[in-house]
């Protein structure tokens, strides 16, 4: 069931609806949290008020103050909009490794009602609110849950990204394929090279462009130390609008 949200959606005079988008990706390590950024800082430069929110994190490090995910810490740098950190990531776990299983090794159930009160919360201080799921768009987050119901449950249009390396036209129509089937909305996705050595990288770009029932929002290239400043220049958010 999509969760109706307690904050109104209003258009803004920018053009962009409220409250936000959710950030998927093909895989895990394909560069979510640095679209992400990239996505907070860009519309914060159309004068939007935005804040970043990571639902479910694991392979966190603990410090004196509890556990520290760098994704988090990320996205918190990234918006303009103070938050709680509880409300900007709700479930945080030390193990890297797949979240439903973090979960049930610290005796915890990941409840999609209590994220969605987070976002709520969020969406309150802030015009749009970025959600950067975990892994890929069907990965499980407990018993009978996973990334895809927490997309509808949140009633978010996605962003997709496409992690460019041997692989991803299977990996990316499969995802849109899958969003699709749930009546959700792909809003866009964006190309990052991940594989500096991936052959035939423009002409994979071209078919996903061919492909994918949505628009191309940017192509990163490959950077070893990547920068959502410079991912922010690169995005053309109005695509979004």
């Amino acid at each position: 069931m999509t969760r109706q949200s307690s904050v109104p959606s209003t258009s803004l005079s920018t053009g962009v609806s409220r409250h936000g988008f959710f950030v998927t990706g093909t895989d895990t390590g394909v560069g979510k949290t640095l679209v992400a950024c990239s996505l907070l800082r860009a519309f914060a430069a159309r004068g939007l008020k935005v804040a970043g929110m990571k639902p479910v994190a694991s392979g966190a490090v603990p410090r004196a103050n509890g556990l520290v995910h760098d994704d988090v810490e990320k996205l918190l740098a990234a918006g303009n909009v103070a938050a709680p950190r509880e409300q900007v990531n709700p479930y945080c776990f030390e193990p890297p490794i797949a979240p439903h299983i973090a979960a049930s090794g610290a005796g915890m159930r990941i409840d999609l009602d209590h994220i969605g009160q987070c976002f709520d919360a969020l969406a309150a201080r802030a015009d749009i609110v970025i959600v950067e799921g975990v892994g890929g768009f069907l990965v499980p987050l407990g018993p009978g849950i996973d990334t895809a119901q927490l997309a509808a449950r949140l009633a978010l249009p996605l962003v997709l990204v496409v992690g460019l390396r041997l692989g991803c036209l299977n990996h990316a129509l499969l995802t849109a394929e899958a969003v699709a089937r749930r009546g959700l909305t792909l809003a866009g996705w964006v190309a990052n090279h991940v594989d500096p050595r991936m052959a035939a990288a423009e002409e994979n770009v071209h078919a996903l462009e061919t492909l994918i029932a949505a628009p191309l929002l940017a192509r990163i290239a490959f950077t070893a130390t990547p920068d959502s400043t410079a991912g922010a220049a690169l995005l053309d958010t109005r695509k979004l609008d």
